[in-house]
């Protein structure tokens, strides 16, 4: 199958990010494809709609499709790697971190996704509202899924970042410290 046979999601959920975008394809540029795609019978993109557009841009012409029925798990075996080999213990690093990178949620359409989706094994009901309720977070509005309902006591710290690069890593580390933060452009 063609790589420009598949077609992107139109509702994903997840818009993506720059960051996100340029780790995949520089993932791609230096270890080549290393992760499926999901597809429906039809060719639609279920997930790997940002890959599918990088390897576009990378070059990927072609697709190889494995047809199941979802009773079976697919592994991708690249052939030309061993464990012992450094680039594929760096593919294995590019993956996770382009993951990690590359999510920003579209709080619109999980939204809208969420009325017919069970999403709580996902989705605490406090963090779908963070996503898709920011201004809750932000009025003070009573309840559980406000700050005022996680602490008694609130305390912040303002970090003045040189650009928009900066302020995502500032935030990637807070957050990978499990620290909740909020990115407020001034």
């Amino acid at each position: 199958m063609k790589l420009s046979d598949l077609k992107q999601d139109s509702r994903n959920a997840n818009k993506g990010t720059p960051r996100g975008r340029g780790a995949v394809a520089k993932s791609l540029e230096q270890y080549g494809a290393g992760r499926s795609v999901l597809i429906d019978r039809d060719g639609n993109l279920i997930a790997g709609n940002k890959t599918a557009a990088q390897a576009a841009d990378a070059g990927i012409e072609e697709v190889i499709v494995v047809q199941t029925d979802g009773s079976k798990l697919v592994a991708v075996q690249r052939t030309d790697l061993s464990m012992d080999d450094p680039k594929a213990r760096g593919l294995a690093i590019a993956d996770n971190r382009a993951s990690e990178l590359g999510l920003e949620w579209d709080a619109d359409v999980l939204k809208e996704l969420s009325v017919d989706l069970n999403l709580e094994p996902f989705f605490s009901a406090e963090e779908l509202t963070e996503i898709t309720e920011p201004d809750a977070l932000q009025t003070g509005a009573p309840g559980p899924e406000t700050l005022e309902g996680r602490y008694k006591q609130q305390f912040g710290v303002i970090c003045i970042c040189e650009d928009e690069a900066d302020q995502q890593k500032v935030y990637e580390q807070l957050t990978g410290l499990g620290l909740f933060c909020r990115v407020v452009v001034t």
